[in-house]
């Protein structure tokens, strides 16, 4: 017996579903040099807090990933938000800063399920160049999201004076979601019930063996890297160096929105007129730009915010097209691929925020430094594998 009726979420459900474990990461920043202060740690052991979200984020990613291809998609979301609840209580009443990043891991392992599934039901439900355009549509609001957060972070912070004010609004967010779920979210599964599901392995053997796999995990590896160092760094850069307070920190994620928005919008028009791996080149080439133009004018505020706004261009330009193309072929094991690219993927992110925390000397110039260093590494990963295409191309004439 097979189940063929394929349902299609709405691209708001879905927007709300993988923006809310952004919104949890970046939520952090304004409030990263109060927690430094209360807990009586540095500023660069405040900030684990990000890297260490990213550790729980990995190992929850590989298990909602799996869960979901074994008992559905919608289950695998109510049980991650749950996990997600408890990990933002944890972290309200944490009184440790080794509790704190117990607690901050717990709540990463939940918040996965909104990434690894939600991505596993949009792969599910869109393809070809509706795919590219939805998925430009969504990683704009990927990078929108952690935009708002530094905002909402501000905001509470400076209204109601405590960093804990952060955590009982991720708690309240938390029960609005698990609701949304029960209520609106489809199953999008295509139950076979005379298919068994081969062995995580051998999936694993399969992406192993695919460049394409290898590309775009070190693209969205290196581009959620650049982003969430820059939420992590950013902060202390504008609040210490520049004297900015919470708030004033937090309004400036608009920036960051506006770039999103229009990455997305040039994605959504150059899609279906030129090659998307071409498209994924000019983000890159521009986050470079943004980055190269950070680093010589780093002591004007004007022009390291047009800087910023260049960089976050070229990122939401290339990032959907990799999250859209990194699993083409692999569509019959599509949850547990999901699973082991996000898996690998958000391991590398943990490895990329904690070489910015090790980069952080307390100028404005390491940021700049750390970009530049993991774009060229993204350009020469996106090089080789150009060459792989094209060597499989000569071999097939």
């Amino acid at each position: 017996m097979k189940n063929v009726h394929k349902k299609i979420p709405s691209v708001a459900l879905i927007i709300a579903l993988v923006g809310f474990p952004q919104i949890s990461e970046s939520i952090f920043t304004p409030v990263l040099p109060a927690i430094s202060q209360a807990m009586l740690v540095s500023a660069q052991t405040s900030q684990l807090t990000m890297s260490s979200y990213f550790i729980g984020f990995a190992f929850g990613v590989l298990f909602w990933g799996r869960l979901s291809d074994y008992c559905g998609r919608r289950p695998a979301m109510s049980w991650g938000i749950l996990i997600y609840l408890l990990g933002n209580i944890a972290l309200l009443i944490a009184k440790d800063f080794n509790v704190l990043l117990l607690a901050r891991i717990l709540q990463a392992f939940g918040a996965a399920t909104g990434s690894v599934v939600t991505q596993t039901i949009m792969r599910e439900s869109f393809s070809g160049v509706r795919g590219e355009k939805v998925f430009a549509t969504v990683s704009a609001a990927m990078a929108l999201s952690p935009a708002l957060g530094p905002l909402l972070g501000g905001l509470l912070q400076t209204y109601f004076g405590h960093y804990q004010s952060v955590f009982a609004a991720l708690i309240g967010m938390a029960v609005l979601l698990f609701l949304i779920v029960l209520l609106r979210l489809l199953e999008t599964r295509v139950i076979d019930y005379q298919t068994k599901q081969p062995a995580w392995y051998l999936v694993a053997q399969r992406m192993l063996l695919s460049p394409q796999v290898w590309c775009y995990c070190l693209i969205i590896s290196g581009i959620n890297g650049i982003l969430f160092s820059y939420y992590a760094e950013a902060p202390f850069i504008f609040e210490q160096y520049f004297g900015f307070s919470s708030l004033q920190y937090g309004w400036l994620g608009m920036v960051i929105a506006a770039a999103s928005v229009i990455g997305a919008v040039l994605t959504n028009l150059l899609a279906g007129k030129i090659a998307p791996e071409r498209i994924a080149t000019i983000g890159l080439v521009a986050v470079l730009l943004g980055s190269g133009l950070m680093l010589f004018t780093a002591k004007s505020i004007v022009l390291i915010l047009g800087s910023i706004f260049i960089t976050f261009i070229g990122i939401n330009m290339t990032l959907p097209l990799a999250l859209n193309r990194a699993l083409i072929g692999f569509e019959d094991v599509i949850g547990t691929a999901s699973g082991l690219l996000s898996f690998v993927y958000y391991l590398l992110i943990s490895f990329f925020t904690f070489l910015m925390s090790v980069m952080h000397d307390g100028t404005v110039l390491a940021l700049p430094k750390y970009l530049i260093l993991i774009t060229g590494l993204m350009l020469i990963g996106q090089f080789i594998y150009r060459l792989f295409q094209l060597k499989k191309q000569t071999e097939l004439l």
